[in-house]
């Protein structure tokens, strides 16, 4: 969306909100960051005072929240500039979506990015699907955990006793730094207790640019459960990303309940 306002401080200057390629999706609360790529395609330099408008929409209504000033912005001829705004999004109950709208000075709409915001509470399905000791953890670098007693999700710490000892319903293996920290004998325990009916994610370490290609997840049957193989950038930033608690949710109930895939639904096509 081009600048056309006719301001005389702008005459002649353009400014173009990029879209990208997925919604951004955050928790409620004060400080979530907003990313936002400008560019500048005009022969001249573009320079004005950037205002947000915050609304909080639904498929027929775009409520305002409120507007505020953010910051004086100044891009270069053919310049693209990578930004970021932090906002405070009110409390929810579910998925909720808004919109941000830019704006050059109050009245100039450059253009709007549109968030999903989400409760702090995803982690509870897990606390309505397990009983304490029925979830394991093994989290060597302490990423998951927090999350997990803030939601005051009850688990066993699986660092503190053999893994081959829990008889649980589900573990949750990882995430690792690298290779190197996976203790010996890890797999095998892994197997032995999915052998006995445990269901397991295991999150994997970091993959190198010289390893094979992987799908994000699989799953691998064993003889009374399942174990889910998950890649760790689908629980990338899991205490500030609503997706990677969503994600985690998902991958343990499909280890529980493993199902088999299917191609996509082709069913609305001629």
């Amino acid at each position: 969306m081009a600048m056309a306002c006719g301001w005389p401080a702008m005459a002649g200057s353009q400014l173009q909100l990029l879209s990208t390629p997925e919604t951004q999706q955050l928790f409620a609360g004060a400080g979530r960051n907003i990313s936002v790529t400008f560019y500048n395609p005009g022969d001249e330099n573009f320079e004005a005072a950037i205002h947000l408008r915050v609304f909080q929409t639904s498929s027929a209504t775009a409520a305002l929240l409120g507007e505020w000033p953010w910051r004086k912005l100044e891009v270069l001829p053919r310049q693209t500039i990578l930004e970021s705004a932090r906002l405070e999004f009110p409390a929810v109950n579910a998925e909720t979506k808004f919109l941000v709208q830019w704006m050059a000075g109050t009245n100039c709409i450059i253009g709007k990015t549109e968030v999903l915001i989400y409760p702090s509470n995803l982690l509870n399905e897990l606390k309505l699907m397990f009983h304490a000791d029925e979830l394991g953890l093994l989290d060597p670098n302490n990423l998951l955990k927090p999350s997990f007693v803030q939601n005051h999700l009850e688990f066993l710490d699986l660092e503190k006793t053999a893994l081959e000892d829990f008889s649980g319903k589900l573990a949750i293996i990882g995430p690792f730094e690298s290779q190197l920290q996976i203790r010996g004998g890890l797999p095998k325990a892994i197997q032995r207790i999915a052998m006995k009916g445990v269901a397991v994610v295991w999150i994997q370490p970091p993959s190198n640019p010289a390893d094979d290609i992987t799908p994000s997840f699989y799953v691998v049957p064993e003889a009374k459960a399942a174990v889910v193989i998950v890649q760790p950038e689908m629980i990338a930033d899991f205490a500030q990303n609503p997706a990677a608690q969503l994600n985690l949710v998902r991958l343990g109930k499909l280890a529980v309940r493993p199902a088999p895939f299917a191609l996509p639904n082709f069913a609305s096509q001629p």
